[in-house]
């Protein structure tokens, strides 16, 4: 998931975050930035922040780059970002791309992709 524009815009993502990873669902941050919150931090197993491997976003390599930090391939991941053309590179590295507009289609979507219920019962 990206920081900026996604996790910022609200608790709800950040939450939802918190419980994929109590599943058993790899998560990471993927920024552009320089610093994410330390909540974000303490959410996700895994904070990416500027160049991973020497690229950046949106090129693919930068996808597949922390998909292999994570231990994946990108085949196996789910991007999450406010930026086209972030989504765009994500896909082009093989990801499920998710282009966030508002928490609960967010939310709704990636329900549907881990099973996960976007609400908490």
């Amino acid at each position: 998931m990206d920081y900026g524009g996604v996790l910022d815009d609200g608790p709800s993502v950040l939450e939802y975050a918190r419980r994929a990873r109590a599943a058993g669902v790899r998560t990471a941050v993927f920024s552009g930035g320089h610093a994410v919150p330390d909540e974000c931090v303490a959410a996700f197993e895994l904070v990416l922040l500027g160049a991973v491997g020497g690229a950046r976003k949106p090129s693919p390599d930068a996808f597949a780059n922390a998909a292999r930090a994570l231990g994946l391939s990108a085949g196996r991941c789910v991007v999450v970002d406010d930026v086209p053309v972030n989504v765009r590179g994500a896909a082009a590295a093989g990801a499920v791309g998710v282009l966030h507009r508002h928490p609960e289609a967010t939310l709704a979507e990636l329900e549907i992709l881990f099973g996960v219920p976007a609400v908490e019962a």
